[in-house]
């Protein structure tokens, strides 16, 4: 049944858990890899199909797929 909740329906389209982009730089060997954020930070997370150096999309601790290398510029307001 669906629902008319209009705030549930927008829910709905957001996917759950956070995605961060990070860059791998090593395969553990074991099905995990190294990753740096951006802040740089180093964490481990699941997968070890990226090779090295590439940018990937991290969700829930785990690489869902490759990002692609974006120029990133911060600006303050």
């Amino acid at each position: 049944m669906a629902t008319t909740n209009i705030w549930q329906q927008f829910k709905a389209l957001i996917p759950e858990g956070v995605r961060i982009v990070a860059t791998i730089t090593a395969n553990n060997g074991n099905g995990t890899s190294q990753a740096t954020l951006r802040d740089g930070s180093v964490i481990t997370v699941k997968g070890g199909a990226v090779s090295s150096g590439q940018k990937v999309f991290i969700q829930d601790g785990e690489i869902k797929d490759t990002a692609p290398s974006l120029a990133q510029y911060e600006v303050e307001v």
